[in-house]
Order: structure tokens, then sequence, then C-alpha cells
């Protein structure tokens, strides 16, 4: 449903606190009398003299190459009109808004007193040295046709005028896969449009791009059909006079195969669309009120594919899936220009994901109500974070083919994972994870026992897809197979496995019971809980006939651990398994977090072993392990029995390992923060650096810590991890997403390629 907005809460969203909606963040430290000199006098000559000896510099010592600016004089704000700047000046700060959010690309806003092509193109050819790209915006036509076209010829970056360029791309994508689901050739289709303003003209010329003949297009404005007959027609109306006669838009649909709406609300009557031609598509765009509403067109025809402007509709065209990620791949690759290649290969980009399975994140985002490839899906949602690792490649290679890169990109793999780590740090932070996983052949297997939960299904498809496992999918076959029908996961390339019908169960039932005989298990039992999914997946594990496994979405904690402590068992070598998570801060600073999950009151013994198994996880991962033994004192200023443990857990993990950095009792500020470490307690044996590996004296620490964290605290988190055990399980929360699981999937694989290694 759309989200109902009031007047007074726009408002107070716009004023309250800092008004407005960016600022400006420093990306260097300023803290310190060295740092200002850097910053300013006497260091900063020392970029300006390497740019001024070659000017290109400028993209390596300052933020222009990712830098850009938002522009408009105010002219025809929204559906405002001729507002003035001032007024246009919080659409500005929203588009920054979205290009940061989307894209990680910085805008300031200008906002310029300037009405004549003449003076908007004099000014904006003047800020050229400042920015990477240029987004007109909000310039009432026809002089903003005028204006994009003088600046794209002069000017050296890219420039785009969204309003033009953004609706055209997004509704040719729509275009496109409306089209295959209808079994139409754009070459052959009537396309008639409602509208002959900016974007209408636009979309016209890309929809010819796309392969539309410009005599099949039929444009009407308020006075009718656009012909040749007219008098009032400028040169771009003109562009798209059509037909020897005045024929009202009425009569143009009948028959037609296509409308585009870039009018106004209720142009469109539902007689208009029942006389359009078989299978027809509607594309009603205005905003706020479509030229036919969704309900009045689909009581008409039902076998339409419909699109609005709107975010309560299926098939919303929203300049977002368009413009952040267009600038992020012209900006990497430095270019000259956008060019229609490159907006050509951004629709392509868009219609080809539309037809890819939907992640479960994409979904819950959305009510949770299936999304697939259809008419009512033909475009990706605005939140659909594959859009930049789709479109930003696309538009670059564009760039690269036609000439108008200045740098060019070779490693493609690269520059995705660098596009993956925007998306987010743990994302960032997982890519050589999953790259490994990937690397490593035969694939491995992983048992996943809540084989028909949403989720685990969707992520199994994940894995089979990026080549991360196999996945074997344990629980009824038909169940599986109809809730993977439901959300159009395709199951090739994964296993499903019936415990109910499998004939190991048989061997598994004699292991389980010579192995528990002792210890409370009976024949009938061991035969009753192989029945059981978790427990047949940790004997598949056990016995060798699966690699590893991961459950946890619709169990407890205790459910999945107990039977993996007694079937596969913890590590000889320590006395405990314990849980991780990784927490990453907004810095993109890495801390390892143990024991955060399973041990309630561990022992210093204990203690002294989760640190070890900590750091080597830390290892694993590729950062060099620092660790503190954290209390509520600093190195024996209590005597205290809780910080007397973990003064004697410290002892113990400095005798076993002797090579690990590794000191304590301290608090958590001591532990993480340098100066605080280094100027009082310089005797420590941290290296001269802060902890990041953090042992928390008992589990209530541990969870409240990583949690506040998460929740408070702007960290992401990956996790949990399962430390200790003989073979690599993991166990899920319950609010674990398609790429949490996919994360701790990579992970599972990675910990099997290792204990492969140790046997040899």
């Amino acid at each position: 449903m759309a989200v109902k907005i009031k007047r007074e809460d726009a408002l107070r969203y716009h004023r309250e606190g800092r008004p407005g909606k960016i600022g400006i963040v420093s990306t260097k430290p300023v803290s310190t009398q060295r740092d200002l000199s850097l910053a300013y006098t006497p260091g900063v000559a020392e970029p300006c003299r390497d740019i001024a000896e070659n000017v290109e510099k400028v993209y390596d010592y300052t933020a222009k190459g990712n830098l850009v600016a938002v522009i408009t004089n105010g002219t025809a704000v929204l559906g405002l009109g001729n507002i003035g700047p001032e007024a246009g000046k919080p659409v500005m700060e929203g588009k920054g808004v979205l290009f940061k959010k989307f894209a990680d690309i910085d805008v300031f806003d200008i906002e310029l007193n300037a009405t004549t092509p003449e003076k908007l193109v004099e000014t904006i050819m003047a800020l050229e040295p400042t920015f990477g790209g240029i987004n007109l915006e909000d310039i009432k036509a026809p002089e903003c046709f005028v204006v994009e076209e003088v600046l794209k010829a002069q000017m050296n970056i890219p420039v785009f005028h969204d309003d033009q360029h953004g609706t055209a791309i997004i509704s040719g994508a729509a275009l496109i896969n409306a089209l295959d689901l209808q079994g139409k050739k754009i070459d052959e289709v009537k396309i008639v449009v409602s509208g002959a303003g900016a974007a209408a003209i636009s979309c016209s010329r890309f929809y010819v791009l796309l392969g539309a003949k410009r005599e099949n297009i039929f444009m009407a404005d308020r006075d009718g059909l656009i012909w040749s007959g007219r008098d009032d027609l400028d040169p771009y109306k003109a562009e798209f006079a059509n037909g020897d006669a005045s024929a009202t838009l009425a009569e143009l649909m009948e028959g037609a195969d296509v409308l585009v709406g870039l009018s106004a609300g209720g142009v469109v009557s539902k007689e208009m669309v029942a006389v359009m031609g078989e299978r027809p598509i509607v594309f009603a765009m205005a905003n706020p009120d479509p030229e036919i509403s969704w309900e009045d067109a689909t009581s008409v025809r039902d076998d339409l594919i419909m699109a609005t402007g709107r975010s309560d509709y299926p098939n919303q065209v929203n300049n977002v899936l368009g413009f952040p990620f267009i600038f992020r791949g012209a900006l990497d690759v430095r270019a000259r220009a956008i060019n229609d290649e490159m907006k050509l290969a951004a629709a392509y980009a868009l219609a080809e994901l539309a037809r890819e399975d939907v992640p479960d994140s994409v979904i819950r985002s959305y009510g949770d109500e299936p999304i697939s490839y259809g008419p009512n899906y033909i475009i990706p949602k605005p939140f659909d974070d594959r859009v930049l690792l789709s479109v930003c490649p696309a538009v670059a290679k564009a760039a690269i083919e036609t000439g108008v890169a200045r740098k060019k990109i070779t490693d493609w793999d690269a520059y995705c994972d660098n596009l993956e780590a925007r998306l987010g740090r743990s994302r960032g932070f997982m890519v050589p994870i999953i790259n490994r996983a990937q690397a490593r052949r035969p694939l491995k297997r992983i048992a996943f026992p809540e084989g028909d939960e949403l989720p685990i299904l969707r992520a199994a498809g994940r894995l089979v897809e990026e080549g991360i496992c196999h996945p074997i999918l344990l629980g009824n076959p038909d169940s599986i197979r109809r809730v993977a029908a439901e959300v159009h996961v395709d199951l090739e390339g994964i296993e499903i496995v019936d415990p109910m019908e499998d004939k190991r169960r048989f061997l598994y039932r004699e292991e389980l019971f010579r192995s528990r005989a002792r210890k409370g298990v009976t024949e009938t039992m061991a035969r009753r809980l192989l029945f059981r999914t978790r427990w047949f997946g940790m004997m598949m594990v056990q016995q060798g006939d699966a690699d590893g496994l991961v459950a946890g979405v619709s169990m407890s904690y205790a459910d999945v651990i107990r039977p993996a402590l007694q079937t596969i068992g913890r590590n000889p070598r320590y006395s405990r398994v314990a849980g991780l998570y990784v927490i990453i801060n907004e810095e993109g600073k890495r801390f390892f977090l143990a024991d955060t999950t399973v041990n309630i009151d561990p022992s210093a013994e204990d203690l002294a072993h989760i640190a070890q198994m900590a750091a080597e996880t830390a290892r694993r991962f590729g950062v060099r392990p620092r660790v503190a033994m954290l209390s509520f004192s600093n190195f024996g200023d209590s005597s205290h029995p809780n910080a007397q443990k973990m003064q004697q857990a410290t002892e113990l993990v400095q005798e076993a390992a002797p090579n690990l950095l590794v000191d304590g009792e301290m608090q958590a500020d001591t532990a993480v923060v340098k100066d605080i470490l280094q100027e009082h307690y310089p005797f420590n044996k941290l290296g001269g650096e802060s902890a990041n590996v953090l042992i928390f004296p008992n589990i209530d620490a541990g969870n409240i810590a990583y949690k506040l964290l998460m929740r408070i605290g702007s960290c992401e988190a990956i996790g949990p991890i399962l430390m200790g055990m003989n073979k690599p399980v993991h166990v899920l929360q319950t609010s674990s997403d398609v790429q949490d699981i996919v994360n701790i999937a990579a992970i599972t694989v990675n910990e099997a390629w290792e204990a492969d290694k140790l046997k040899k």
C-alpha cells in the first residue's frame, strides 16, 4: 500500500535537527596538528603541484571522480511547475541522498538563478573542474533539450538530464520485457504516447533506439495528435509529427499495442483501453495520479500488462533504477560522456535482471509476497541490491567499447567485488571468502536440514548459481518441490534427501547407537531420531556423506547444537565449542567477538581455549589477531573473582600460544582505543595497536555487546560462527535472510577445505 504522508510530517522531517537532508563528512582524519598540516597548509601544496603538472591527477588527489553536481533552475520541479530554485532545493538534496544510498556517489546540489539556456550553459560549463559528472534536473522544456545538447557537445565530463533519459531507460527496460511476455516485436507495434514534454520525447527517441519504427509512434498533447499540419510545434515535438490529419487520443488508441502515458492523471478512460489491440501494454506514468488507474485498466482488460510510476502497484517505473548506477559506471571509467550505447546497456541489463530469481531480502522488503518474472514483475524493484552489480558493469563496458572512457577496466571480477563492497561492509568482507569457495573443486556438499524453508531454498538456488557448494536439502521431497515451484527456485544442481526413505539411515542408526549407547540412547531411540532431518544431517557429516551442515532458521539454537555435539562432537584440541560474531563498524574495522552464543559462564581454562579459537578464526579471515581478555577492570586494578578469572585466562593463553598477541584483563574501551592503551598501559602486549579479537567473561556480556553494536552502533554483523566442532557445523539465527545463509555456507565450505588440509 502507498505510504500516507502528512504535510506536517514532511515539514518536520526536513526541519528538525540539522535542517535539510545532506551534509559533508571528512574522509581523512583531522584530529591532530599533523592532520591539519596535511589537509591544508603546508601539505596540501604537494597535490596542487602534481595536478598543475598533469591535470588528470585531479582524479587521484581529490573527490572529483566520485562527485556529481545535481543542478536545477527550478522551472519544472516535480508536478509543481516553475517554483524557483530555492523551492527546488529540497528535491535536489533528495536526489543527492539517492545517489549516495544506491551507488555511493557524493553530490553537491546546485540551484541556479538562471532562466535562459545561455545563462545556464555558461554557468554549468564553468563548473567542469569541480565535478566528475553533471545531473540536470527539473528544467522545463524545450530549454532542457537545448541546454543538454550544448553541454554534451562542449563539456568533457558526463552530462545527463534525468527527467528525459531516466524515465526513457527504465520504461525501455520494462517495454523490452512486456513485449517479450506479450509475444510482440518492437518493430511491429503501434505505440501511442500521451504527452509531448521532455520525458515523452526522450522516451520516444529511446524506443527508436531499441528498434521501434518512428512511423509507428503517435504522440499527442492536450491539442491532440502531433502531426505535420500543426503550426504550433517546436523542433522537438516536430521530430515526432506523424499522420496527415488531426486525431484525438481516444482515436489514436484504437488497435494500439502500447500506451505510454507521460501527461496528466485521468486523461485515459476505460473505453480507450478497451479498444486497444490484443494483449496490450499500458504504461501510465503520470505522478501522483496515472493517466488511468490500475483498477480501471485491469477491470476492462485481463490480457494487459501495466506499469505506473507508483510504488503501491506492480511494475513501478522509478528513475532511481537508473541514474545512480549509470553515473557509477560512467565515473568508474572516467567517461567523457553518457552516450546512447551506455543508456541501451543500462536498459538491457535491467530487463535481464528482472528475469532472474529474486532474492529473499528483496521479497521481504516488499511484503513477503512471491516475486517472479511475469506480467506483474517486468522491472527490478528499487531496493534490489543486484541492480548495482548488473547495471554499472554494463554501462562501464559500453563506455570503454565506444571510446568515451579515459580509464580501462581489465579485471571485471575485481570491479564487481569493489561494487559489492559498496553495498555494505559485511558484503565487502565476505567477497574473498566467497571467492575462495567458488575457486575450489570439487564442490563441497553442505547439508541443510530445513529443506522446505523458503530462505533455505532460495539460498540453495544462489549457492548453485554462484558455484559455492553442492547443497543437500533434507526433508519431504514433495514439500520441497512444491515450495520451490511456488517461489520459482530451480532445483537443478540441488540434491534432495528424504530421511524417511534414504537407506543410509540403517547404517546411521547403528553408528548412532554404538556411539551413544552408554549415554542414554537406545536402538529404538536412535531409529526415531534419524527420522528428524537435523539428526540425519549430522550423521551425514559424521559419516562423510556431507562436508558440513547449516541449520537454524526454524529451529532453536539448542535444537541444532545438541545433536551436533552428540554426533560430530567437538575438536579434541579444545574443552568447549563457542560462538563468534564478526562485527564491522562504519569505518570498516573488523572485530571478532566471542563467546556470544554458547557458554553461559566459562571458566578461565575455557576462556583460554575460546581465545585461541577466535584468534584462529581471525587468521582464516585474513586478519592478524590481537586478543583482549575483557573485564570491568584494567590489568589487576580489582581483586574481584571475575577480574581474576580473566587474569588467569590471559596467563593460560600466553602460556599455550606464546606468539599470539594477547593481553588482559582490560576494559572494553581500553581494548579498542589505541591512545588509551598506549598512554596508560604502555606495557601491554598487543604490539602497539588496539585489539581486534574481544573475549567476553560470559555469555551475558558477549550477547548483549554484539546485539547493541548491531542495533544502535551502526555496525554490521556476520555470524554466528560456531568454533571448536570436529567438523564444520553452523547454527543460523532464526532471522537469517538469504545473504546470511549464503555467507555462512561459504564459511562452512572453506572450513571443510581447511579440514581436508589438516588430514593430509
